[in-house]
């Protein structure tokens, strides 16, 4: 049944504005101040009537304007009074009828989805529904309470921002290791950033923090989400709050928490810095859903703007499709939302000037009526697009809808991350049987998932830890997950860590176990950095930090997830290792390459580009590969193989790496270098050695759960 609309009452009348409203433009949509007024542009195909509702710097209603102008589904008004500072929102009419999936309620504010800013508090009141809470008709009641006073208010911003003598960083691909990091999180509690500035993008552009990201030879930093987002309601009375940021509440907005001045220009002021130093910066993004949940969830943008056309309705209209396990999932199917989208990445990419995204439940995004299509409309737009083709663009291909596994599917141009590479590499490290095979694939940028149609090794983002999961530290020091902080009773998060404690759970006083732990962060390190594909470090892993054991500290705002800098002092060998490690792979281009191995000879030279060696020195055999048993192998990467098609030979240095994952000692026969060349030790997971020595014997011990890298001295002749 239709509800009657019905407006909130209390607003204060005005006609300040009203009297000089124009028409305006339906295009661009949002708030766009042109130097002398404000062009208000809202698209809703459903909707019978939009109000513009202006408010005062005190968040009080002030006035509102019909928008005088309907085209092309897209209702729009020009003030010329209007100003930048101007707080705003809207007040969408239309049928109430949830059965049919339509949920007008003009009693209820709404934010502007192309808002380029947000300020004043959300706070979780009744009266955001758009029904009667404690109704029994539940959502097909309706409620006529005024949301305003709980919501934060759009502002029109003047988006001037001088860039002066800017520096693309423009890292390519095969040079990228990616470093994810939470803005907030990481300076919470740094020694050096003014405690004003801690936990915010001014904070992440102090001086301190660049060098010390840029010293870790690192190229590029992966923000997690920085769009505006809301905190989850069963959250309120626990203490807790959402700390990772994956609640988006506005697509352009940067999140008010992370800005200790106010205004965007923050964020700018943080990338030109950090470009200046040389690093690019990727934001994690999340357009797979929104904060308002499924049909009983808060009236805050979209539902209220046009529901049925933003959302994947179920069979039954009322319900929502939730492939996302978050109550609902944006239709990028439908051309306004998938343009919503398109314009929010290209706002990013060019006003704000960042270098890439990483998609989260980017399987989603691709998803079709028939199912996941890598010539999806948003995989194509975004292929076909002149400035989303010149970033990065990487997807986490994964999602719990149907067919929601596609590792390996995307389009070219893509990255994806890689969690068999993950998983096998815990595996492995763990002393699972089995696993030397897979391995040695990963090792080598898993070919199998990703040389198809041209793409490139790069294309797999290679990790061990994010921050969804234990840290590095809780990796090794923690066979079971330890969530009691996040109130759910220690059920939620993954199971399935494939990690282990060598001994104690958590913290131990115990030196062997200290030992050994340390070691294995050096080998999961060491992997990760020595591999083919790109690298992603998790910030703070090159310290040891901990989370005492919480592997999904999603709500954990608070020491739990911020990095302990004070502690960080006592791991200072490990951070010298991985940037040994990153100088190493900036040095060696075998260690990345931009053509998948192969292992067989060359055609015209004969040369392997790499070859897989048995600790008695021979050539790994099927039946060798196939030994449950086997967790010790020798990988030799030719530098005289061919790196293009078009040159002939290489001239890089040949490079061996040891790896033993057995509990024991290892003899390794070492293969006879080139002419003229000794085997020179580079690297030693066992000692975390920084010194070059020569190899002149033909056998090493390798250590128990220990790596080794050499190269030969001098270059191989070629």
């Amino acid at each position: 049944m239709t509800k009657l609309m019905r407006a909130s009452r209390g607003m204060r009348s005005a006609t300040t504005h009203a009297s000089s409203l124009k028409e305006g433009l339906p295009f661009p949509l949002g708030a766009t101040w042109d130097g002398l007024g404000v062009n208000f542009a809202l698209f809703s195909a459903h909707a019978t009537r939009v109000e513009l509702c202006l408010f005062n710097d005190e968040g009080n209603e002030t006035e509102r304007v019909t928008l005088p102008e309907y085209t092309d589904e897209v209702w729009h008004g020009y003030l010329p009074d209007a100003r930048p500072g101007q707080l705003y929102g809207y007040r969408v009419y239309g049928p109430y009828e949830p059965g049919a999936g339509h949920r007008f309620n003009p009693n209820k504010l709404l934010l502007d989805p192309y808002a380029k800013q947000i300020v004043g508090p959300f706070i979780w009141h009744d009266a955001l529904f758009g029904y009667t809470i404690g109704h029994p008709d539940e959502d097909l009641s309706y409620d006529e309470r005024d949301s305003a006073p709980y919501m934060p208010k759009s502002r029109v911003i003047d988006s001037a921002f001088t860039w002066g003598d800017h520096y693309w960083p423009g890292v390519a691909w095969d040079r990228t290791i990616l470093y994810e990091m939470h803005v907030r999180g990481y300076t919470m509690r740094h020694l050096t950033v003014p405690e004003a500035l801690r936990g915010t993008f001014a904070g992440l552009a102090h001086q301190d923090v660049v060098d010390y990201i840029r010293s870790l030879g690192v190229s590029s930093v992966e923000l997690l989400p920085v769009h505006a987002f809301i905190d989850e309601k069963h959250l309120l009375h626990t203490g807790l709050r959402d700390y990772w940021g994956y609640n988006t509440l506005a697509f352009f907005a940067p999140h008010p928490r992370y800005m200790a001045s106010n205004t965007i220009t923050e964020f700018k002021e943080m990338v030109a810095h950090l470009h200046d130093a040389g690093l690019e910066v990727i934001l994690d993004v999340v357009y797979n859903h929104t904060a308002e949940g499924n049909h009983l969830g808060p009236t805050l943008s979209l539902r209220g703007i046009d529901n049925a056309t933003y959302y994947r309705l179920a069979d039954d209209p009322r319900l929502y499709i939730n492939d996302t396990g978050t109550g609902n999932t944006l239709d990028l199917s439908h051309s306004r939302v998938l343009q919503t989208v398109m314009d929010s990445l290209r706002y990013w990419a060019t006003e704000m000037r960042v270098d890439g995204f990483r998609f989260d439940l980017a399987t989603i995004l691709g998803r079709e009526s028939h199912g996941f299509d890598q010539s999806g409309g948003f995989l194509d737009a975004c292929r076909q697009d002149p400035v989303l083709g010149q970033v990065k663009l990487i997807a986490e291909p994964w999602d719990i809808g149907p067919g929601g596994y596609q590792s390996g599917k995307f389009s070219p141009g893509w990255a994806e991350w890689n969690d068999r590479f993950r998983d096998v590499t815990r595996a492995f490290w763990r002393g699972d049987e089995g696993q030397l095979a897979e391995f040695a694939t990963r090792l080598t940028g898993s070919a199998d998932i990703f040389n198809m149609r041209g793409r490139r090794p790069y294309a797999s983002i290679n990790f061990v830890t994010a921050h969804d999961g234990f840290t590095l530290h809780d990796l090794v020091s923690y066979n079971d997950k330890h969530n009691e902080a996040n109130g759910e009773a220690n059920h939620d998060g993954s199971n399935n860590n494939l990690s282990w404690n060598h001994g104690e759970e958590g913290a131990t006083e115990n030196p062997d176990i200290l030992a050994l732990r340390n070691r294995q962060m050096r080998n999961l390190l060491a992997s990760l950095l020595l591999a083919q594909g790109t690298p992603m470090l998790l910030a703070g892993d090159e310290f040891a930090q901990s989370q005492n054991g919480n592997n999904n500290a999603y709500c954990q705002d608070n020491p739990t997830t911020w990095l302990d800098w004070q502690s960080a002092s006592g791991y200072r060998s490990l951070t010298d290792f991985v940037r040994q490690l990153t100088r190493l792979r900036s040095h060696h281009a075998l260690l990345r390459r931009t053509r998948f191995l192969q292992g067989s000879a060359d055609e015209d030279s004969g040369i392997k580009d790499v070859t897989w060696l048995t600790p008695e020195g021979q050539e790994f055999t099927e039946e060798r590969w196939n030994d449950p048993q086997s967790r010790c192998l020798g990988m030799l990467l030719d530098g005289r193989a061919k790196p293009t098609r078009l040159k002939k030979t290489g001239v890089e240095s040949t490079l061996l790496l040891l790896i033993n994952a057995h509990h024991e000692p290892i003899p390794f026969a070492l293969p006879k270098p080139p002419a003229r060349c000794e085997w020179r030790l580079l690297l030693s997971s066992a000692s975390g050695s920084r010194k070059s020595t020569s190899a002149d014997r033909q056998k090493v011990t390798l250590e128990p759960r220990s790596l080794m890298l050499y190269k030969t001295h001098p270059p191989t002749p070629f």
